[in-house]
């Protein structure tokens, strides 16, 4: 099976030669496509392959991948982002891949790594994604009897890992494409309405929260999920307490606890709200339920190691040093 390694690229000078010295040998083809690097990024890629192209930048990231994806010419296509890296082990792993691929698999995931190193929406430092994906797919009967084409794609889970080594934080450019979406009209999907509240909990300022509440109170009148439901809560909650609105923010945060067993990200804000006003006792009991009771629906720290380090805090204030040396050890031992 040969490969196609097709990438999007701008202004990654710094990352560039180090993503492509960890995969060129492993495919038959590499395809970068910029979208308006000003350094030295297509110079760099040119030492690897002749096939740059140019696409316009749309704030499009789907639209710049499908002009890439158009490009392939192999049997399968590698989508590679500048600061990724694969090492040796990994490297050996992608080769015994595709020795032994089997023809009917059409995606294939591969484990990204390192990714609370300077995550955006990443709440896990291991997870999988499709990486490799077969350039034209075939399409199969199936059933003995009523038959019919089957639509799913066949994935493969592999054991490569990919490294994240991003250099810096991009959740303030995803952040500008979600606001310009809303502000230009366009309708988001409940996947992506998800995504935006993980990027505003993980890596949004406080401006960038302010600015969405609009959006997510407007949306909350036409969604149908539950479980986005409080989603949009919470995010509305987190807003209100940060603007100090009692009205709002107990609102929303009602919704949430009167709807079921609430969630870790509605119980950190309460928390942090009592604790704001000095009533640290009545701060406590809700960091201890976001840790203890409930489960996070955002942002995993916020049932794990956040609440922890507010305990301790609060117990030092209450002048309780082992309970508050007991929640920081608790704390230290989640790590990120």
């Amino acid at each position: 099976m040969t490969v196609s390694v097709c990438m999007i690229v701008k202004n990654e000078e710094k990352v560039l030669a180090r993503c492509l010295d960890s995969i060129a040998d492993l495919a038959e083809e590499i395809i970068i496509v910029d979208t308006g690097s000003v350094d030295k990024t297509k110079e760099i890629a040119g030492r690897y392959t002749d096939k740059i192209y140019d696409f316009q930048w749309i704030n499009d990231f789907s639209a710049a991948r499908n002009y890439a994806f158009s490009l392939a010419s192999m049997d399968y296509i590698y989508s590679a982002d500048a600061d990724e890296v694969l090492d040796g082990e990994n490297r050996e792993r992608f080769r015994i891949l595709k020795d032994n691929l089997l023809p009917e698999i059409e995606i294939v995931q591969m484990k990204y790594g390192n990714q609370l190193e300077n995550g955006t929406v990443y709440n896990f430092d291991e997870e999988y994604r499709p990486k490799l994906f077969k350039r034209l797919r075939t399409f199969t009967w199936i059933e003995p009897v009523h038959e019919t084409v089957r639509l799913d794609p066949v994935v493969f889970d592999s054991d490569i890992v990919i490294t994240h080594k991003p250099m810096e934080n991009h959740g303030g450019r995803d952040i500008a494409i979600f606001t310009e979406r809303l502000e230009k009209g366009y309708a988001l999907s409940n996947r992506l309405w998800e995504m935006y509240a993980r990027e505003l909990f993980i890596s949004g300022t406080d401006e960038e929260l302010d600015k969405s509440e609009k959006y997510f109170r407007a949306f909350e009148e036409e969604v149908t999920d539950p479980e986005l439901h409080k989603v949009i809560c919470t995010v509305v909650a987190r807003v209100a307490r940060l603007r100090n609105d009692a009205d709002v923010f107990f609102k929303y945060a009602m919704k949430l606890i009167a709807g079921g067993d609430g969630c870790s990200e509605i119980c950190f804000e309460l928390g942090a709200w009592y604790e704001n006003r000095g009533d640290l006792n009545e701060a406590g009991l809700w960091f201890y339920n976001a840790y203890h009771e409930t489960q996070p629906i955002i942002k995993l720290s916020c049932g794990g190691k956040e609440p922890l380090e507010h305990m301790a805090v609060i117990y030092e204030r209450l002048g309780d040093s082992e309970q508050a040396l007991y929640y920081r050890r608790m704390a230290d031992e989640l790590g990120k």
